[in-house]
């Protein structure tokens, strides 16, 4: 596939697409294919690939970005419920609440655009790991740039709070 349109999602948020990522195992072990540039609209391929630890019980975000759009790939270790929230005005799905989900029972790739507030929390009894591969440079060439981030889980009066919707 080489348009975003043509991806097969489970969220209904418009320009998020969930797509289930499959290991192909083997009496080695297993790999998957976490992305590839015949099926990624090219406004979402890659600039940089990070893996984070989130410990148990802990949330990251909500929060969301002005220009980039984020390539999360929950694998495992651990199980996370990721929450999205569409806060843009112009979208046919603004102010749509979703979450799911995902990690090492449910392996998936997201793409998650501007404009869509996020957050995930790693559900399981241990570490999680998850990968971004987000299609601008964390500050920018040299990090010489603001970091492009509206931090909603800095307000307590933020509508967007973990397990509820807007």
């Amino acid at each position: 596939m080489s348009r975003q349109d043509d991806q097969e999602s489970l969220s209904k948020i418009v320009g998020v697409v969930v797509r289930p990522l499959s290991r192909h195992r083997d009496e080695r072990g297993w790999l998957t294919e976490l992305w590839r540039h015949d099926q990624l609209p090219r406004e979402f391929w890659p600039a940089m690939t990070y893996l984070s630890q989130t410990e148990a019980g802990v949330a990251r975000g909500p929060h969301e970005h002005v220009d980039q759009a984020d390539y999360f790939c929950f694998m495992g270790p651990g199980t996370f419920r990721l929450h999205l929230w569409d806060n843009r005005m112009q979208s046919t799905s603004y102010e749509r609440y979703e979450s799911f989900e995902l990690g090492e029972e449910m392996p998936a790739a997201v793409i998650i655009p501007p404009g869509v507030v996020h957050a995930y929390q790693n559900i399981s009894r241990g570490p999680g790991w998850v990968i971004n591969c987000p299609n601008r440079l964390y500050r920018g060439e040299g990090y010489a740039e603001e970091v492009d981030e509206i931090r909603h889980e800095d307000d307590p009066q933020s509508p967007f709070q973990l397990g509820r919707a807007r």
